[in-house]
């Protein structure tokens, strides 16, 4: 059974998931507004620009978000969205991108269970952990 993570913006979900698609890859697989959608002359004129579903799509895996109501935004905290790059140069490139406008939280470096490892939150409030682990050698 697949889990996601699904994040709330305080009216920036489409700035933030372009980002994120220019930075991590993938596409941007929805992208749904309130004026897309019928009945919405009944949503605010404010609100019909707002994202009411966006979804990234990366190697199979799926990040989801939304523009919050109006008045009804809080800033996330007690999670971080994970995301192990398959090289550390490629983590050192991410970890850069995601906290140009953020604030670093632990510097990307090596750790006794990874070569990188840093956490962060994006200039859109997102917090992030970027860990790049080599695979154990089989044997």
């Amino acid at each position: 059974m697949p889990v996601a993570t699904y994040l709330f913006f305080d009216g920036t979900c489409e700035a933030a998931f372009t980002l994120y698609r220019d930075v991590l890859g993938g596409r941007i697989v929805a992208m749904l507004r309130p004026g897309d959608v019928p009945g919405s002359e009944a949503s605010s004129p404010e609100m019909r620009n707002q994202v009411m579903h966006a979804c990234l799509e990366l190697d199979g895996q799926h990040l989801m978000a939304s523009d919050c109501p109006q008045g009804q935004y809080s800033r996330p905290q007690g999670f971080a969205v994970h995301f192990a790059p398959t090289s550390a140069a490629e983590a050192e490139r991410i970890f850069a991108a995601l906290a140009e406008g953020g604030s670093v939280t632990m510097p990307l470096a090596q750790t006794f269970w990874a070569e990188r490892f840093g956490m962060l939150v994006d200039g859109y409030g997102t917090p992030w952990m970027i860990n790049y682990a080599p695979p154990c050698p089989q044997g």
